[in-house]
């Protein structure tokens, strides 16, 4: 597959990026080199990385436990100690290796390490490769809070190979899908309809799914970096979505959700809203909900789940002036940004959720 060029770096594929990552190591003289693996990443990724470094320069492994709770501060602190014991200096390269928790902590790390290092992201999910990885965000959870502590700063490359989704169970290749189906929600009316019929998608093309998957992201991207304007309607499904992923990590009488399976919820509920606000049609909507419904497995919410929901709301990143915004869909194929919901409505969208 064909590279694609971000805002300063570019995305590569396969064999071309292992190519153009041994070129990048040789050309910039790294004093060493840092994998950040999770344990997952190490066990089942790790050969196949490893074998296609190129490089007499020094290597040092660095592994965390896999999952979201990790992603906090807490765990930045003990890998900067790493680094530190270990000699990292201001020509360490640090390759974070793994799926979002690993491409976000770890771009973190590098930004504010020695006030920065260059790093490389080399997402090995589905979610990554189509989300996490590409567009230069950062960052580690506060508490139960998502992406409250973070930066906007680029890789010096992103790396696909996708014969690491081979590695994946089935729940987090569905997760990816939620990103994907979202770029065409907000971006791509043909993309999002190759996801209506799913079980006639021929896998043997998925590499180019993936690839359009990233060319929207790093499109929206290209025109507003620093999520001023257009850049904010990738968090169509998020706003609920996060809320609905905090209040489940936190809560041990819920399953924790999935990153995709939570945006998969708020996909739907935040349809709902956009119909109700006579953006999208009817038909649209419930298009929307049958369609991620025949993917996604419903989650079960109660009365009592609502309010703490609503609460976490008020942490949202996009929130202005103490007043939540939303990224809405104005028909499919086109979001309409900072579009402020009253509780009613949000309560309503819950309520037809259910049935």
């Amino acid at each position: 597959m064909q590279s694609i060029q971000a805002n300063g770096y570019h995305i590569s594929f396969s064999n071309n990026g292992y190519i153009s990552l041994n070129k990048i190591i040789r050309e910039n003289n790294y004093s060493s080199l840092f994998i950040l693996f999770d344990s997952n990443s190490n066990e089942l990724c790790s050969t196949r990385f490893l074998s296609s470094l190129e490089t007499d320069v020094r290597i040092e492994i660095i592994e965390i436990e896999p999952g979201e709770t990790e992603k906090n501060i807490t765990t930045c602190v003990e890998i900067w100690n790493i680094l530190t014991e270990l000699g990292a200096d201001r020509k360490t390269l640090l390759i974070n290796v793994g799926g979002g928790v690993i491409t976000d902590i770890g771009g973190f790390i590098a930004s504010t390490f020695k006030r920065g290092i260059d790093f490389v992201n080399i997402p090995t999910t589905l979610l990554a490769m189509v989300d996490a990885s590409i567009g230069g965000k950062n960052g580690v959870d506060l508490g139960n809070l998502k992406n409250q502590i973070g930066v906007i700063n680029i890789p010096k490359m992103v790396l696909i190979d996708t014969e690491y989704l081979t590695t994946l169970p089935q729940n987090e290749m569905r997760s990816g899908l939620a990103e994907m189906i979202k770029h065409g929600l907000i971006y791509d009316t043909s993309y999002w309809s190759k996801f209506q019929q799913l079980s006639q998608i021929d896998f043997a093309d998925f590499d180019s799914l993936i690839h359009r998957s990233i060319e929207i992201k790093n499109e929206i991207v290209m025109h507003d970096p620093t999520e001023n304007g257009i850049r904010k309607t990738l968090n169509f499904g998020h706003t609920l979505g996060h809320a609905i992923e905090s209040f489940f990590l936190e809560n041990e009488n819920k399953k924790t959700l999935l990153h995709g399976e939570a945006i998969a919820v708020g996909m739907i509920l935040e349809s709902y809203i956009s119909w109700q606000k006579k953006l999208l049609t009817k038909e649209e909507y419930y298009q929307i909900k049958s369609t991620i419904n025949s993917i996604f497995e419903v989650i079960e919410f109660n009365e009592n789940d609502l309010q703490p929901i609503l609460d976490l709301l008020i942490h949202d990143k996009k929130n202005e002036y103490g007043e939540i915004q939303f990224s809405l869909l104005e028909r499919i194929g086109k979001s309409k940004i900072n579009q402020k919901v009253d509780t009613e409505l949000i309560a309503a969208a819950f309520g037809d959720y259910k049935t």
